[in-house]
């Protein structure tokens, strides 16, 4: 038997003026054989973490009910389209030790909590997101890909004597070396797709000029490619372009608007005006990322401890920290309990993008494992226990339960679980005392 049909190489680029264009995995792409066998290239494996910032409205947060019969609490609901795809993990830990809210974010991914220095004399530990891109980062362009809202922009002690290095970040390349979270939409943009040469913003903004599309300066090239490809392919590609389009133009829509003369502090080139959209925007350049195997581990701070932001988009024109701490004031509980849904209906958001996504035989969403949740639980009273921690997708295991550890397992027994799911096995991280099982019960 003779095998005609031709396979695209899994990293296909289309190459422009300064610009390179990472494609999907497209049906062209698996090996004629396996095609011929009606079977698809095996699926990679992503890992994201989202992190949200000054703990959570726990009430609203923890379903009453374990197992596969629950009821989405309030903060949840959002999640409820998606449920099969969802766990709700309940009674892991931070790390031991005072829990103030540097240590909070520090503690989230490497297990250990910081040491208290004013100084650029910080001490924590590698993260598990850079213990995966060192193994999975062989194979793609960027080992890993930090994402923030919150700029780096304030430096010293940010609380009790913590450095600021501990509230910017949650990843962490060994244990003095934290690393430095994006913010920029338009940063992230060319690191991915195209690069100016330069890290001056004026050099960047006369690229721009020359090349106003990303897309136009590969457009021949995409035209090409596509004569070759079946009606499947061309479709996953179209919809591919459109998807790349949008945030581009998203992008310049941004700072187009950071031009203008506004009764507001100065933001960043390329940062949209409100919180909603900049989290939309980041959200869809990780799945770009993900989609294009540019990555396969990914980290987004949706705010950083102690961060004073406010939501006036939702009628909470309140800093968030001092929300907070609540001190059971019910005004204040009510205000806390809308950022949190908030921030849970715009990670929903990416979930379906995700889920909407194709990928080999399945979507995104089926292959991806991404961890959401708090490195607090009540913040009014800095608490480290029963953590609000979820995971979603199918490379996690199967979803749509509530499962209750023992009080007091680590998270870091989380991490090393999804850590051997994504081949990397380790035998310690931070105060991690064994993996936790993910499938079935966790009695």
């Amino acid at each position: 038997m003779f095998l005609t049909r031709k396979a695209l190489p899994r990293r296909t680029v289309l190459r422009g003026l300064g610009a390179s264009l990472a494609l999907p995995l497209l049906d062209g792409m698996v090996p004629a054989f396996a095609a011929l066998r009606n079977t698809a290239a095996r699926p990679v494996r992503r890992l994201g973490v989202v992190y949200v910032p000054n703990g959570m409205m726990m009430e609203h947060w923890v379903p009453a009910a374990e197992g596969a019969a629950f009821d989405f609490p309030a903060i949840l609901q959002p999640l409820e389209p998606l449920r099969r795809h969802v766990q709700v993990l309940s009674g892991m830990h931070g790390a031991p030790g005072p829990g103030p809210h540097p240590r909070a974010s520090t503690r989230f991914l490497t297990g250990v909590p910081a040491k208290r220095e004013d100084g650029a004399d910080v001490l924590a530990s590698v993260s598990m997101d850079q213990i995966a891109g060192r193994v999975l980062g062989r194979e793609t362009q960027l080992a890993t890909l930090e994402l923030a809202i919150d700029g780096r922009d304030f430096a010293g002690s940010c609380g009790l004597g913590f450095s600021c290095a501990y509230t910017n970040t949650i990843a962490w390349a060994d244990e003095t070396t934290p690393l430095p979270m994006e913010n920029n939409p338009r940063i992230v943009f060319e690191r991915l797709f195209g690069d100016a040469g330069s890290t001056d913003a004026g050099v960047r903004r006369a690229r721009r000029r020359k090349d106003a599309s990303l897309l136009d300066s590969v457009r021949e090239r995409a035209r090409d490619l596509a004569r070759g490809l079946g009606s499947s392919d061309n479709l996953k590609l179209d919809q591919y372009l459109n998807a790349v389009r949008d945030v581009e133009r998203r992008i310049q829509t941004a700072e187009a608007q950071a031009d203008r003369d506004l009764p507001v502090v100065a933001q960043p080139e390329g940062v949209p005006d409100t919180f909603g959209e900049h989290a939309k925007l980041m959200f869809d350049l990780l799945a770009l990322a993900f989609e294009t195997d540019l990555t396969r581990v990914g980290t987004f701070m949706l705010g950083r401890e102690l961060t004073g932001r406010t939501y006036a988009e939702i009628g909470v024109p309140d800093a968030h920290h001092p929300i907070s701490h609540h001190q059971r004031d019910p005004e204040k509980l009510a205000k806390l309990t809308k950022i949190n849904l908030y921030h849970m209906q715009l990670f929903a958001g990416f979930l379906e993008r995700l889920r909407e996504t194709p990928d080999g035989d399945g979507s995104l969403l089926d292959h991806s494992m991404i961890v959401y949740g708090a490195g607090m639980a009540d913040s009014n009273a800095h608490a480290s226990d029963n953590l609000p921690v979820l995971l979603a997708g199918g490379g996690a295991g199967p979803g749509g339960r509530h499962v209750r550890y023992p009080a007091d397992t680590p998270l870091a027994n989380l991490h090393l679980s999804l850590l051997d799911r994504l081949g990397v096995p380790v035998e310690s991280l931070g105060h991690a005392t064994g993996p936790l099982p993910l499938e079935g019960s966790a009695g």
